[in-house]
């Protein structure tokens, strides 16, 4: 497909101007309620359509910042309109996807984020209405996170990361009794490029808090139990910690790890605290791999806005713990890892790919088959 021309708009955003959004979804409450939810300093609402095809003549007209885009729509449906967006579309927009909090919806979404979705909001009827305030201030977020996340110029002196690390290292496995994770905006197309990397004998258990709903975790842990050599699970109360297995903290809920006896690692599953700002929160499962793992933890924090990690990367620095943060040219939205990054407490930045082989590196033990069961 020939690319839209690129040369300059007299409607593109001008620099220090407002953010533009381009909204596509096939009901008309749905765009009326963004529309209404997006009315805030900073965003302006440039266009809607009512599906695929019109949002790819929309977004090539008025080259918004940010696109609102559903999945189910007729005529043409929001991956393939994604697909077209970031193909032929320069500079492509950032893609917000609106989907359905239910199984297959989730699926999709994960679908779109690999596809090059900078996020997903759930779309639930029942709580997106007009009045509903938390949904409002999380959209508003996610669509500043992801338009600042594209335009964001490279400030080498902010986002280096002091060199303690490179992906030459090598963790000792008879050191590191577990790997914890934090990822948020972006974060699982970055999971599946670090956890498939990893040996089906990996010698530690890895627990991940991502920023996603309940049905999202639970579509996100089975689709990487399906394309990773090790196992993949979603975590559940007082669930038994095992080398090789990766296990996805449940949205709604904060993971923490814990001592489960007879030397053994466990997780525990827990809505407290109610008042935190992210369920899973990355701080909690941080600090909790601190307080039990101490200096034999190793922490990874992906993309994602915010600072969640921060705070629990403190705890595990003051343990001894081996913090690894993705770099800022990776990142859809360099805000968790900037934030561990600038307070001096990561062992390095690096890409994924980088990310992975660390850990990767690991040398790794015989695990028998029923100790991944």
């Amino acid at each position: 497909m020939t690319a839209f021309s690129s040369k300059p708009d007299p409607v593109s955003r001008q620099a220090g101007g407002p953010i533009r959004v381009v909204t596509v979804d096939d009901s008309v409450f749905m765009r009326r309620a963004l529309k209404t939810m997006l009315e805030a300093p900073g965003i302006t609402v440039v266009g809607s359509a009512t599906n695929g095809e019109e949002g790819i003549a929309e977004v090539a007209r008025l080259r918004p910042d940010v696109v609102t885009l559903d999945i189910e729509m007729p005529v043409m449906d929001g991956l393939t309109a994604l697909r077209k967006i970031r193909s032929a579309i320069d500079p492509a927009p950032a893609v917000l996807v609106c989907s359905s909090l239910t199984s297959a919806g989730s699926h999709e979404a994960l679908k779109a984020l690999r596809l090059g979705a900078a996020d997903v909001i759930a779309k639930d009827s029942s709580t997106f209405s007009l009045s509903a305030t938390k949904i409002r201030d999380e959209l508003l977020a996610k669509v500043r996170a992801i338009a600042q996340g594209r335009t964001a110029s490279v400030d080498t002196h902010a986002a280096a990361a002091p060199a303690r690390i490179d992906a030459s290292h090598r963790l000792n496995p008879q050191n590191t009794d577990v790997v914890v994770i934090g990822s948020s905006t972006g974060g699982p197309p970055v999971l599946e490029a670090i956890l498939s990397a990893l040996p089906a004998n990996f010698p530690a258990p890895i627990v991940v808090a991502q920023h996603m709903p309940l049905m999202f975790t639970k579509s996100l842990a089975e689709r990487l139990s399906g394309m990773c050599k090790i196992a993949v699970q979603h975590a559940e109360h007082r669930m038994s910690l095992r080398a090789g297995t990766a296990y996805i903290g449940p949205g709604g809920s904060h993971t923490r790890v814990i001592r489960a006896g007879l030397g053994k690692l466990g997780v525990e599953v827990s809505g407290e605290p109610a008042d935190a700002l992210y369920k899973p929160c990355v701080n909690e499962l941080y600090s909790s791999a601190a307080r039990v793992c101490g200096g034999r933890s190793v922490a990874v924090i992906l993309t994602g806005m915010g600072d969640d990690g921060m705070l629990g990367a403190k705890d595990l620095r003051a343990k001894g713990a081996t913090i690894l943060a993705q770099d800022m040219q990776s990142c859809v939205v360099y805000g968790m890892p900037r934030a561990v990054a600038q307070a001096g407490l990561a062992d390095g930045s690096m890409p994924p790919k980088d990310i992975a082989s660390v850990p990767a590196s690991m040398p790794c033990r015989r695990i028998s088959s029923s100790r991944r069961r």
